[in-house]
């Protein structure tokens, strides 16, 4: 009989992770404390260079450590690493951080196969008609397996590492201690608790595969975009650790960019852009785990779009202050985005230099929009670099901050910009970011019908 593996999840027992991030942690400070005592020995550019390199040093101790353990400390390091991206670290180390992937060591099919018969309740044989012993891909979180219903309706198994939930709020700790104890992240501890407790919320969500049969049954129903394609769940062969849905067709983005069209990068793109949009200012309730693991890609241009465990919802009202920021931003309205950029609680203060710092970078990120045409990842495209650019002068200032309703938007928003641009997609950014963002603030004023269903 298969036996269940230590809780945990891949990384081991719950004890031998509990000792392992507390050596981390023990590690990461105590190097830390001794360059402060040396610090107060060497002159300022030495203690600069050296705090430098340890924190290079520690990076790489704590992607070595998670990397190893996978399971939640893979996961809650990802996240981590896309929440704080550029924030208050070297170039380096958010290079270092970023070298956490979400992939594991399978697990192997007898274990699988009882945790589907235990969940289930049934022999595997008689659940499905065929079941495909050599999973699709293994991931920090769980496991997927290629499957057919009796009817012969082709699906994926989605199913829950063991223990996995007793390890998330360890994990988390653990690299919230490392951390703070290098004044890594100099911001303000308001700030960074929300950070945590906003990514927490959202791995938490991850583990419950009754809410992502959910997520998907909202998104299949109302996103309604030609050519994007939502997964259905199975419910009658789905639990909270067992989820079944059908199998989507298509390509990983890289895999499709090889050898597919202009046209159809270009097609596909577009789709990308409408989808967020929707989702955010229409649904308000957006998938935020966008890589191009999580999108697949056809010949003709359609998308399918998978893993809803992690989505994140947002109030008519929150939605259209942010949308009157953006406005202000494209629109030159200064008065309008900051007027917006308070009412998130993103600006914190009347300081001018801190609203010029603001406006600055608002206007970096919203540079695809300031023109009717814009070509993502085109050679004349600098917004990444403008942004890390205008980023430095924000990062120094308290009364500027990022609220936790921003932590997976703006990932969100990341990795769609990141896809486009890798998909030189040419479209007309501004049109669509005026039509979206029009109607969240008429439904945020109470002058349009609002379109989203309540989620869940």
């Amino acid at each position: 009989m298969a036996q269940d593996p230590p809780a945990g999840g891949p990384g081991g027992s719950r004890l031998g992770r509990i000792a392992r991030l507390g050596g981390l942690t023990s590690r990461v400070s105590g190097s830390y404390l001794g360059q402060r005592l040396k610090g107060a020995f060497q002159d300022s550019e030495t203690a600069q260079a050296a705090l430098r390199t340890l924190h290079l040093e520690n990076a790489e101790r704590v992607v070595e450590t998670m990397g190893s353990l996978k399971g939640a400390a893979m996961k809650v390091g990802q996240s981590l690493a896309l929440a704080v991206d550029g924030m208050d670290l070297p170039p380096e180390v958010s290079g270092i951080l970023g070298k956490l992937n979400d992939k594991a060591e399978p697990v192997p099919f007898p274990i699988i196969k009882a945790a589907v018969e235990r969940e289930l309740e049934a022999p595997l044989h008689q659940l499905f008609a065929s079941f495909d012993p050599r999973p699709l891909g293994t991931a920090s979180l769980a496991q997927a397996h290629a499957a057919t219903l009796p009817g012969g309706r082709r699906v994926v198994v989605k199913v829950l590492h063991h223990g996995i939930e007793d390890s998330v709020d360890s994990d988390l700790a653990a690299l919230k201690s490392i951390l703070v104890a290098g004044r890594m992240l100099r911001r303000p501890k308001e700030e960074m608790d929300a950070i945590f407790e906003e990514i927490r919320e959202r791995l938490q969500e991850e583990l419950d595969y009754y809410r992502e049969a959910a997520n998907l049954e909202h998104f299949g129903r109302y996103l309604k975009i030609d050519g994007v394609e939502i997964p259905r769940a199975v419910p009658e062969r789905s639990t909270g650790r067992v989820l079944t849905m059908d199998r989507v067709e298509g390509r990983n983005l890289d895999a499709f960019l090889a050898d597919s069209s202009p046209e159809a990068q270009q097609a596909a793109g577009v789709r990308l852009v409408e989808a967020f949009h929707a989702m955010y200012y229409e649904l308000r309730a957006l998938h935020a785990d966008p890589h191009g693991g999580n999108y697949l890609f056809r010949d003709d241009g359609t998308i399918g779009i998978l893993d809803f465990g992690c989505v994140k919802t947002f109030s008519p009202w929150w939605v259209g202050d942010y949308a009157r920021m953006a406005r202000g931003l494209v629109d030159g309205d200064r008065a309008l985005c900051l007027r917006g950029a308070r009412a998130i609680e993103v600006l914190r203060s009347g300081d001018p230099e801190a609203e010029d710092a603001l406006m600055a970078l608002g206007q970096a990120i919203c540079a695809p929009l300031q023109v009717d045409h814009f070509v993502a990842g085109a050679e004349d495209d600098r917004t990444l670099d403008n942004v890390k650019k205008a980023l430095g002068p924000v990062l120094k200032r308290s009364d500027l901050q990022g609220p936790r309703d921003l932590v997976f938007l703006h990932r969100s928003l990341g990795g769609i910009y990141g896809m486009l641009r890798k998909l030189r997609c040419d479209h007309t950014y501004r049109a669509t970011f005026l039509k979206y963002t029009s109607h969240a603030i008429a439904v945020a004023e109470g002058r349009a019908r609002d379109k989203a269903p309540a989620l869940g």
